[in-house]
Parts: C-alpha cells; structure tokens; sequence
C-alpha cells in the first residue's frame, strides 16, 4: 500500500471515528439538557397550581387590600393577585360566551386572590398548613384547589424523575460501548504498527502516548461537533423551550457543554487505553487472528 493510500485511510479512519463519537455525543447532551431541566420544569409546573381565596361579600376593599398584602409577605406566597367581582364575571363571560349578569340580574361571584406558591410549598402536606392558616383571616370565605391534581403532579414529577435517570444510566452506558468499539477498531487497524514499535524497543509508555494524544484530541473534536449540534437545536427551538435552557442561561449552558466534553475526553481516553494495552499484550503471531 502507498504512503498516500495509508495517509487517506488513516484520514477516513479519523473522520469516522469523530464522527461516531459526536454523534453519540450529541444524544447524550440531549438527555443532559432534560436532565438539568428537569427541575427547573418540575418547579414550573408546580408554581403554576396555586390556591383561589375567595374573599366574603362584607369584606371592605381596604380589609381585602390588606389581606393581599399580607398574603404577598408570606413567605411561601410567589405571587397574589386580587380579582374583583366584575373582573370575575368578565373572565367567566369570556369562557361562557354569554353574558350571564345580565341573565341572572346579579353578579354571584365573589371578589377572590389568586395565589401562586413557590416549588417547594406545592404539595399536599403544605398546601393543606397553609390553607388552614388563610381560613383563620375573617375576610376569607373558601380557600379552593384541585387537590386531586396536586397530589397527580407530585406523584407523576417523582416517576418521571426515576424513568428519566435510568434512561440516562443507560443510554450513558450504551454510549461508552459504542464509543469503546468505535475506539477499538481504530485501534485494531494499527496493531501491527504498536507491535513494530514494541518489537524495536519502545516502551508501553512511549507507545501509548501518541494513541492517548490522539483519543483526547478525538474526544474534543467530537465534543466539539456534539455542542455546535446541541447549539442549533437550542436555537432552532428556542420558543419551545422559554423557561428552560437556552442561551440567557449561561450557567446551566455552560454545565451541559462541559460535561459534553469531560465525557468526550474520559470516554476516549479511557477507551484508548485500554485498546491499546490490548495489542501491547498480545504475541506477534496473535496479531493474525
């Protein structure tokens, strides 16, 4: 075979090689980027439940401002928003169609707050302390939640976190096989030439040295490839994904594109060792088979 023809093989093989790790890669970054969202999407849904006070009908709209306002200083309360009665009946006009004030002769519905809570107060336990604690308000008629939807949310945030982690365990250990056999077979096509140097006098050091180089810079090169893929994906679905990651989140950004890497380097180098200890062990005539 030709020095050129070696040279373009030992290209093609190269390519290949960074090609199947950024691959591999890349789908790993995707379950990195649901993985550290996941809480972040678990917070979000769960600030989204909040509770409706409904205020009483001989409340004066000081007593109920007051109200608001201490809800607002609480320190499970995010966020509490005052309806009135008649901002009340246009929303509930808007979802019926039909002017139903004007129907009845009367307004029955009740000036309410809405109140959302923080993550960590969203579950049945908390919500149940501190519904008890805003009935004790004399304005507050009915404190209302979908209780059944609480405790589903909980429930299903807790299952899908256990599904998405052992998806991960596993897709990381497929992914480390296919990057070792990938490795494996690039090794494989220069056993002859680890076993020349060998047989000249090199050391196993020496020997494995440009091998290791060589996977570290596969490694990055794949890394490389793998976070230019995950940048696009981001960007091409940056509405889809408002409140998770995206480029406003460097910090969460920057975690994911360097564990892309870290696995890139550690994968290959560990990989390319071992590959290569493989044939540094082997008897010349063992090479054939």
């Amino acid at each position: 075979m030709s020095n050129t023809a070696a040279k373009r093989k030992l290209r093609s093989s190269y390519v290949t090689t960074v090609i199947s790790i950024s691959l591999v890669l890349f789908l790993l970054g995707i379950i990195g980027l649901l993985f550290l969202n996941a809480h972040r999407l678990s917070n979000y849904v769960k600030e989204n439940l909040g509770f409706t006070v409904l205020v009483d009908d001989n409340s004066r709209e000081a007593e109920v401002q007051r109200l608001q306002k201490i809800l607002n200083a609480s320190p499970y309360v995010r966020e509490a928003a005052y309806v009135s009665k008649d901002e009340a009946a246009d929303i509930m006009q808007e979802e019926l169609g039909e002017d139903f004030v004007d129907f009845l002769g009367y307004n029955p519905l009740l000036s309410s707050i809405e109140v959302k809570v923080f993550a960590e107060y969203a579950n049945p336990d908390s919500m149940a302390v501190i519904e008890n604690q805003v009935l004790n308000f004399p304005q507050v008629q009915e404190v209302y939640y979908q209780k059944n939807l609480l405790h589903a949310v909980n429930d299903n945030i807790e299952k899908i976190t256990i599904v998405l982690a052992g998806f991960s365990i596993l897709l990381l250990v497929i992914a480390i096989a296919l990057i070792n056999n990938t490795i494996r077979l690039s090794v494989y096509s220069r056993r002859f030439l680890i076993k020349t140097m060998q047989l000249v006098g090199a050391t196993r050091g020496f020997i494995r040295k440009p091998f290791l180089a060589t996977g570290i810079l596969n490694g990055l090169a794949g890394a490389t490839i793998a976070i230019l893929l995950l940048s696009s994906l981001i960007y091409g679905m940056n509405k889809e994904l408002q409140g998770m990651i995206g480029f406003d989140n460097l910090f969460l950004l920057g975690v994911l594109f360097g564990l892309v890497i870290l696995l890139g380097i550690l994968i290959t180098l560990i990989s390319t060792f071992f590959a290569v200890n493989k044939y540094l062990r082997l008897k010349a005539d063992d090479l054939y088979f």
